[in-house]
């Protein structure tokens, strides 16, 4: 993987604070979706074809749970889906979404297409979903006690493009934690959630690739979150 290639995922919260703290297959419970919930989503923009292709992809989420995503183009919704570019690929977290007036896009996705491969949409989508309903990075966990970061590595390629993140942004997305967490114990390199992660990144030799679909303990974990 070459990651000055790789366009990352920011992920964002609805108080604005830099306070983030994490765990395994994780989940911030402050945002965890009330059982059965019946969750709005609508597009603000977007090509048919690319819409029904992300539709496809969320309702995997649905398909293990007891949450139900209802697709609508009347406002107002929880989620609302923007497609603008160069503005990266982002979600808030579960419920914090409601806390965003609309018509403010709650999710983006910014560099996918019509002619976007499967797997990068099922990649992407997949991922964003995660936090939709409520899931937080898996590479923050500090119950598998934390990966030790080559910190200057880390800076210098994701404050390059295509990323060109800040240093606030970089230290949300890569190295803060979160507190008040549902987690399993140890850090799943292969989870949906998971960043790809290169060992030049790392002192300790972690390292994770592009995963485009969930992992065995990614659907445990979600179905004892939100049982059926």
């Amino acid at each position: 993987m070459s990651v000055n290639e790789s366009y990352f995922c920011s992920c964002l919260t609805a108080d604005n604070k830099n306070e983030w703290t994490e765990e395994k297959a994780a989940l911030l419970l402050g945002a965890k979706w009330p059982s059965g919930s019946q969750i709005t989503i609508r597009f603000l923009d977007g090509d048919a074809a690319i819409q029904e292709r992300v539709k496809s992809v969320a309702r995997t989420w649905t398909d293990l749970t007891n949450l139900r995503f209802i697709w609508t183009t009347r406002a107002p919704t929880d989620i609302r889906i923007a497609f603008m570019p160069g503005n990266g690929s982002w979600s808030y977290l579960g419920t914090q979404c409601r806390n965003i007036p609309e018509p403010k896009p709650t999710m983006n996705y910014g560099w996918l297409t019509a002619d976007s491969s499967d797997d990068e949409v099922r990649r992407v989508v997949l991922h964003e979903f995660g936090h939709a309903v409520g899931l937080i990075h898996e590479h923050q966990s500090p119950s598998g006690g934390g990966i030790k970061w080559n910190v200057a590595a880390v800076v210098a390629d994701l404050g390059g493009p295509p990323n060109n993140w800040d240093r606030a942004t970089i230290e949300n997305n890569m190295f803060a934690k979160y507190k008040d967490v549902a987690a399993t114990q140890d850090v799943d390199a292969t989870s949906i959630m998971m960043y790809p992660i290169p060992k030049t990144w790392t002192l300790d030799g972690t390292e994770a690739g592009l995963n485009t679909e969930l992992s065995e303990n990614d659907i445990a974990f979600i179905k004892k979150q939100y049982p059926r």
